[in-house]
């Protein structure tokens, strides 16, 4: 009999008189008492491949581009918080309007003050591109010189509907809205908006997304909250380490709190409303993403919950309905909830629906959750090969992304422990590239994390990842944050140019919000689908252009958008090799 999965805590049993009776009662002590996992099998490795002497996929090129940046935790103090544990994200946004990715960076936090209880925040860090993967720290420039508190996230819109794109940034116990504004100089400057249109979330405000749940053309933001931990309620917890008194707490040790969803009212003010769509205490909220699931053209809200279910919302024409366990994806193929920290969905098979995809704790396999169809999902992970890289690793910052060109979407993780001092495992710990390839009944995906480079082969705390093409040349790079460690930019050089590429810009009618359109390039071979989502990943935001990798689909005959909340349109193929703007209701695509 299983047990409910609990992270790193001694294995606990709820005995009965019958099975069934054993059942319940483990079912009842499981909030009250809690109780670990019984370990599994490692899966079996993969067969090794051949060494790998081509190309590596990616060049750090972090020194070259005056990105100098480190998200900082405040472990230095040595209060074991779990506050410690989460990290912070990144974006990636065009914020000046200049055709290319800009980049920013949350802080994150300390702890200071006599009994060092006092939470401080270290600065978040703009930087703006300058071509050639150059960068130029503007934090000053554009007024984000402000007083930060202890972050975590970042999401990013276009809130008000002006044609510039806005970032909201949470954290422990706040959340702040930032408006794109001129700065009198030509330039653009960022002013917090947040407590004057409403926006003012309080709590443990982790993973954010924006995406128009209610069909007004207005983003309307999610917020994830984690647990109900303080300094008044921050009990210690004994290392799993022998000898070792002290080590940060388990999730089970706290208790879930209600996640928010802010109201967009037409971009001039928001209101917070989780208990008109009957939003519980039931999820301690880190990884969101929002995206239409089941085709019908609404963008709907998947929440990646750690130590506790996860959430699918289906957008039923503007009122959320929680059904993930019915679904499938709120728990793992043996019906036990996982540590799930990072998130996203693709069509990672060709079957032209969203499959979602969730970073687990240690001793959890990362979850691959098939589309099925008709509002059912398909634990995949074991089938499809997910399992090859063993159970050892902690899963944050992730995402869905063509990485060589070949036309099928490939995934990256960033790796990191939230212990200290682990067992069956290492607090750094190596990230992973699974190439997503031909296999016996169907696309698996098989770890080539020795192709990815240098930055491959070196553990790290890694926590938020954001994907985005920073140089404009059709290959998808990576930006990564590690805890109380510099940022990493990771230039894509594995697509080669025997893959011809299509970018492509989507623009609704008057700056409408677009998460939850789909994205067709219909080429002679076969069908590409890319979706639009808000949020994704972990505490981060990547790049909102869509970016196909045609490899051997062929020619290109069309491209097709489904406009969330609005019609289908069609365009004659774009030449290859270059970023497409489509307009909502305009018949000709413009060359970027």
């Amino acid at each position: 009999m299983p047990a409910v999965p609990r992270r790193y805590r001694p294995l606990a049993w709820c005995a009965g008189a019958v099975a069934l009776a054993a059942l319940v009662a483990v079912l009842a002590c499981s909030r009250s008492a809690p109780t670990a996992k019984a370990p599994e099998p490692e899966p079996e490795p993969a067969p090794s491949e051949p060494p790998y002497t081509g190309p590596a996929w990616f060049k750090d090129v972090t020194e070259d581009t005056g990105i100098r940046a480190t998200c900082r935790t405040g472990e230095e103090a040595d209060q074991y918080t779990i506050l410690e544990s989460l990290g912070a994200g990144v974006a990636l946004f065009d914020y000046d309007g200049d055709g290319k990715l800009d980049v920013f960076v949350v802080g994150g936090g300390y702890f200071d003050g006599p009994t060092k209880t006092d939470l401080k925040g270290h600065p978040c860090k703009l930087y703006r591109n300058l071509g050639g993967l150059k960068f130029e720290d503007v934090t000053d420039k554009a007024g984000l010189n402000v007083a930060w508190w202890y972050t975590h996230g970042v999401a990013v819109a276009d809130y008000d509907r002006d044609g510039w794109p806005d970032f909201v940034v949470t954290g422990f116990g706040r959340v702040e809205l930032f408006h794109n504004e001129p700065d009198g100089m030509g330039g653009r400057k960022f002013v917090a908006v947040g407590a004057k249109l409403g926006l003012t979330a309080t709590g443990w405000c982790t993973g954010a997304a924006w995406g128009d749940t209610d069909g007004d053309g207005f983003p309307d933001l999610y917020v994830c909250r984690y647990c109900d931990w303080s300094f008044a309620n921050n009990p210690q917890c004994k290392a799993q380490t022998g000898g070792i008194p002290r080590d940060v707490c388990p999730p089970q040790k706290f208790k879930p709190v209600v996640h928010a969803l802010f109201k967009n009212d037409g971009g001039k003010a928001f209101r917070d409303v989780s208990a008109e769509h009957n939003f519980k205490p039931d999820g301690c909220g880190l990884g969101v993403v929002i995206v239409d699931v089941n085709g019908d053209g609404r963008p709907d809200v998947y929440v990646a919950n750690d130590a506790t279910n996860n959430f699918l919302f289906f957008n039923r024409g503007g009122r959320l309905e929680e059904k993930g366990l019915a679904a499938g994806v709120a728990v793992d193929e043996s019906g036990l909830y996982n540590g799930s920290m990072g998130t996203d969905a693709a069509d990672y098979d060709g079957t032209g629906r969203a499959a979602i995809w969730v970073t687990n704790f240690q001793g959890e396999l990362h979850a691959l959750y098939h589309n099925l169809g008709g509002e059912v999902f398909d634990f995949r992970s074991r089938k499809v090969g997910i399992g090859a890289i063993g159970l050892s690793r902690v899963g944050f910052g992730t995402a869905f992304a063509d990485l060589d060109g070949d036309g099928w979407e490939d995934l990256v993780v960033a790796h990191g422990h939230v212990l200290r001092h682990p067992t069956g495992g290492t607090a750094k710990q190596l990230p992973v590239l699974f190439h997503n390839a031909p296999g016996e009944g169907g696309r698996v995906f098989k770890d080539v994390s020795n192709r990815g480079g240098a930055y491959f082969k070196v553990p790290a705390l890694g926590r938020g990842l954001a994907v985005g093409d920073l140089d404009n040349d059709g290959r998808p790079d990576l930006v990564v944050t590690h805890s109380n460690g510099a940022v990493a930019v990771l230039r894509n050089e594995g697509a080669t140019g025997n893959h011809p590429w299509l970018g492509l810009r989507l623009a609704g009618k008057a700056h409408r919000d677009l998460v939850g359109s789909t994205v067709t390039v219909e080429g002679e071979k076969r069908t590409l689908t890319r979706f639009v989502k808000g949020g994704s990943s972990y505490l981060s935001a990547s790049d909102p252009r869509v970016l196909f990798g045609l490899g051997d689909a062929g020619k290109v005959k069309r491209v097709t958008v489904k406009w969330s909340w609005g019609e289908t349109q069609t365009w004659d193929a774009p030449e290859v090799g270059a970023y497409w703007e489509l307009k909502e209701g305009e018949k000709a695509a413009k060359k970027m």
